[in-house]
């Protein structure tokens, strides 16, 4: 088959890409290097396989998340499709099921006659045949090396960390109790630490040891996913009034001081994540530590935490609106690649640099997304000139300040309204692309 484009990486980013690009009638080559050269945190060759947590961030359309969400729907994302039918309870949070949602995507891409297969590992970028990048925050160290040779300017990175997770069986249920936060659903096994061995499991934590696959003087945090033990570091009740406080929560015990929550990661609920528990422990550090709490004092672990290196480009210093390498016209960026954070980020700017591609392959009017919607305000953070860059996830902080000494609070659902008309607009001028293709 002749291809019209190709996408490089398999994960949520190069997913949504391929499967938009084959949508609107293009032929995609979807390159993936798994399972020649396999990741340190991937377990799997699937398509679309979440290596950390299983939570999508909130739903609600107030939520920075949950209104990307509800703007990649308008637009035909198939990764939330793939989400909303491997969805599990999980209170407020948007939670899948890992295993059914990558088999979902994978089998979109697989089942897809204009998408072809390369089980390779990209390693020299080749500006003669359309391509977008999305390898992702793993990117292989050969292909950094080339993007450093390439674009002339070094790439940025921060470590981001792995939650653990456990055999449900292996959790005493006489030491934790059902509940979510905030709502009468029970969906969160939570395991209730009194004081005293809340303040003893802080301090273990601080004094724990660390294991990093890189030297210490590279060590740079992404303070959305900090480790628990670096949290610890900042205060012993800082994890109390993180990840761990116990607020919310019905049926708890009269003596609880501090819990950690588990949520279910499959739909039959043998394995149960740590709820913003990543950590760099040494796996012995582990079993030590979170053998502290009562309720996991014989857990048994189906995967340990861990740390690794995330790599993104400067976006502003290389990429131009639509996301393309401004050195290489027809090479777009996508994904975490470009400096966002998080699934559904990375989704959106998949879509959006799918759309963007197939507007400049087709002759059609690129798509403008506005900084009224969360997907524009994500498209500009990657592509505007700013002194000081790091990767960010969809949230109301993005939007342009306001003249004035004093700012107002954002009125989140009269934004959400006008950010849903503008995507409405753009999906409906997506609609008349898909209508022309057959003519093309």
């Amino acid at each position: 088959m002749d291809i019209d484009i190709r996408v490089i990486g398999g994960g949520l980013a190069g997913s949504e890409a391929a499967l938009t690009l084959a949508r609107l009638g293009l032929s995609v080559e979807l390159w993936e290097m798994r399972p020649s050269h396999q990741t340190d945190i991937h377990e799997t060759d699937r398509f679309g396989e979440l290596v950390c947590s299983n939570s999508l961030g909130s739903d609600a359309l107030r939520d920075a998340r949950g209104l990307l969400k509800a703007e990649l729907r308008l637009l035909g994302s198939a990764i939330v499709r793939c989400a909303d039918a491997s969805r599990l309870p999980a209170g407020k949070a948007f939670a899948v099921d890992k295993n059914q949602f990558s088999a979902l995507v994978t089998e979109s891409i697989q089942s897809n006659p204009l998408i072809s297969i390369r089980r390779e590992e990209y390693r020299e970028l080749d500006s003669s045949v359309p391509t977008i990048l999305a390898t992702g925050p793993l990117t292989s160290p050969d292909f950094l090396h080339e993007l450093r040779k390439r674009l002339g300017c070094e790439n940025l990175f921060f470590y981001d960390a792995v939650a653990p997770s456990v055999w449900a069986h292996s959790v005493d249920r006489n030491s934790s109790f059902l509940s979510s936060r905030g709502g009468d659903s029970a969906d969160y096994l939570n395991c209730p630490l009194t004081r005293e061995e809340y303040y003893a499991f802080v301090h273990a934590l601080q004094s724990a040891r660390q294991h990093l696959p890189e030297t210490p003087d590279e060590q740079k945090y992404f303070e959305g996913c900090l480790p628990v033990e670096e949290i610890a570091r900042r205060g012993d009740d800082s994890l109390r009034f993180g990840p761990m406080r116990p607020v919310g929560l019905r049926e708890r015990p009269a003596d609880c001081f501090a819990v950690i929550q588990l949520r279910k990661e499959n739909r039959e609920g043998t394995v149960l994540g740590l709820v913003g528990f990543q950590t760099s422990l040494a796996v012995a550090e582990q079993q030590r530590v979170l053998g502290m709490i009562p309720a996991l004092r014989n857990a048994e672990y189906v995967r340990y935490g861990l740390i690794h290196r995330n790599a993104f480009l400067r976006g502003p210093s290389v990429l131009s609106q639509d996301l393309q390498l401004g050195a290489f016209p027809r090479i777009w960026a996508a994904g975490q690649l470009c400096g966002v954070d998080g699934y559904m980020e990375s989704t959106a700017l998949g879509l959006v640099a799918a759309l963007n591609a197939a507007a400049s392959l087709r002759g059609f009017p690129r798509p403008v997304f506005s900084v009224q919607t969360m997907t524009g305000l994500l498209v500009d953070y990657v592509t505007r000139d700013r002194e000081d860059f790091q990767p960010t996830s969809a949230n109301y902080g993005l939007l342009p300040l306001e003249s004035g000494p004093k700012q107002k609070a954002v009125d989140r659902e009269a934004f959400a309204a006008v950010a849903l008309e503008h995507i409405r607009e753009v999906a409906a001028q997506v609609r008349v692309w898909t209508a022309q293709k057959t003519d093309l």
